[in-house]
């Protein structure tokens, strides 16, 4: 499974028909949210590893009425142990030493 996220430009008066568009029709939508600044809403779609995104992106999303413009970001799952320590730890007496200044 590998996660995308869509940010869309609607046309004006259309972002919650295209919303509710992706929540209706789409199994792959994850979740979706409406945004401030240059896009409307974000889309985050669960795609199965063979699939292809840029296919799904172009013939899928984009044909959805009421979208102006997508812009596409690709997730990558992180990976860590929480019990496992950097690569660099300072000493205490360097840090103590920096506090006082």
């Amino acid at each position: 499974m590998k996660s995308i996220f869509v940010q869309i430009k609607c046309e004006l008066t259309k972002a919650f028909d295209v919303a509710a568009h992706f929540v209706d029709n789409f199994p792959e939508t994850a979740e979706v949210y409406s945004t401030s600044g240059t896009y409307d809403i974000m889309v985050k779609f669960d795609l199965d590893d063979e699939r292809s995104i840029g296919e799904f992106v172009t013939r899928k999303v984009q044909s959805v009425p009421g979208i102006r413009e997508t812009y596409t970001i690709v997730a990558f799952k992180m990976r860590w142990n929480p019990a496992s320590k950097p690569d660099y730890e300072p000493r205490p007496e360097t840090v103590a030493g920096k506090a006082g200044r």
